[in-house]
């Protein structure tokens, strides 16, 4: 029989919380003015379920339904101070600017003096990873041993100049090139190695997310880039006592396969094909423009419907999908990307229907709220003494992390339950199962 582990001993949210993100591009722009924004009544959290959410305790009939913020021991916005590093050097209000996200007088002038304090420390950035930018705001070509020694000292730097209590970090950089895990990553002694030995393996990210363990930050990590998802890194983590959660914010087209994938599943409709294209034309689509970057968006954004429909349980279904993904630069779009689906699905009787659907979002609107939560969460789990892959905020990915050798969970709202029961647990509230009998048992 399960068990369920026992309440934790979560310690207040006390002094300030430092955020480094890694890139100060569209994503990491628009949060940190949005947060600014907040903290100053400009405006409201839009998309932020720390900010705005609600959570149900106990019965239905009780009526207990705290906002999350005053059920759980978060931190405040008012104590987050911002620190980033990017290969461009413009401060966060050049690059709130440049990245063409937010309108300049209503969202951007309003809180300038905040924007222009966050000025980026130099990359360590390598363009055999990213060969489509090219910038001179960085580390230079030293080897990759230096590479992680400065950003050690950048963490150290960042906490003492600004009397931090805690610290997370938040990829928020462009999609390196797809690497596979090998020999390097197996253990802490060949990982150590390849990095004295400039393996091409260990990528810039992963150097970010092994210098956040190293200095008791907790890491997650926005991009589909490997970074922190490594048997080496995964152990490291748990050893430490540092939460880490991946990969790749859930924001778009993908949003929407983990909605309609599960009601074509619970429902037993099969599916033909579903055929998917993106344009956009920020630094994000410049840089997906090359075929090995797109390769690693391309696994991350595969993977979630047969995860969902699970052919292998259901062949009749869905043993033969067609499933393709297209993402293609297009630099007039900017930043407000449009997701186009094309879903044959077919009913009773093997009879053909068709779904269109044609989302034209705004990217990092989509993706700030969820690196806010992310960060207030990350910040909780550390405090809470939960070290390793934090697979409650799957809810957050696109490529959830999960223990090895455990399937990841895609369906949005397994994944909602999931977060809130998280939450729940570690306050010793109740789960909630939705079993419903105890309103029709005899009294």
């Amino acid at each position: 029989m399960l068990t369920t582990p026992p309440t934790p001993k979560i310690q207040p949210a006390d002094g300030k919380l430092g955020v480094l993100t890694v890139g100060l591009g569209a994503v990491a722009s628009t949060l940190i003015a949005g947060v600014e924004l907040v903290k100053r009544g400009l405006a409201e959290p839009v998309g932020s379920l720390t900010q705005m959410g609600h959570i149900r305790l106990g019965k239905r009939t009780d009526g207990r339904s705290p906002l999350i913020k005053d059920f759980v021991p978060l931190a405040k916005l008012e104590d987050i101070v911002w620190g980033a590093w990017d290969p461009f050097p413009d401060d966060c209000y050049v690059a709130a600017q440049r990245a063409g996200v937010l309108e300049g007088n209503k969202h951007i002038e309003g809180v300038a003096d905040a924007l222009r304090a966050v000025r980026p420390m130099p990359a360590a950035f390598d363009r055999h990873y990213c060969k489509n930018i090219d910038a001179d705001n960085t580390m230079g070509t030293v080897d990759k041993r230096t590479m992680l020694n400065r950003i050690r000292e950048d963490i150290q730097r960042f906490r003492e100049q600004h009397g931090l209590s805690r610290v997370v970090m938040m990829w928020c950089g462009s999609t390196e090139i797809f690497i596979e895990p090998g020999p390097a990553h197996m253990d802490l002694e060949s990982f150590e190695k390849a990095i004295d030995a400039n393996d091409p393996t260990i990528a810039p990210s992963m150097l970010y997310a092994y210098a956040a363990l190293l200095e008791n930050c907790a890491f997650n990590n926005g991009a589909p880039n490997l970074a922190v998802d490594t048997p080496v890194l995964r152990k490291l983590a748990t050893d430490l006592n540092v939460p880490i959660s991946g990969k790749d914010f859930k924001t778009g087209q993908t949003l929407v396969k983990t909605v309609i994938g599960p009601m074509l599943k619970v429902r037993m409709l099969g599916l033909a094909g579903w055929y998917s294209t993106n344009i956009l034309g920020n630094r994000d689509g410049e840089v997906l423009d090359d075929p090995e970057n797109f390769k690693t968006k391309e696994e991350s954004k595969l993977g979630v419907l047969e995860n969902i429909l699970e052919p292998e349980k259901y062949p009749t279904l869905y043993g033969d999908v067609y499933h393709k993904v297209r993402i293609n630069y297009y630099p007039p779009r900017g930043d407000n990307k449009e997701g186009w689906d094309a879903i044959d699905i077919f009913g009773w009787l093997g009879y053909p229907m068709q779904m269109k659907i044609d989302f034209l979002c705004r990217d990092s609107i989509l993706a700030a709220p969820l690196a806010l939560d992310l960060i207030l969460f990350a910040d909780l789990a550390h405090r809470a003494g939960l070290g390793g892959i934090q697979e409650w905020l799957s809810f957050y990915y696109k490529a959830p992390q999960t223990a090895p050798g455990l399937y990841p969970e895609h369906d949005l709202f397994i994944q909602h339950t999931k977060l809130k029961n998280t939450l729940r647990w570690m306050m010793g509230e109740d789960q909630i199962t939705h079993l419903g009998r105890e309103y029709y048992e005899e009294e």
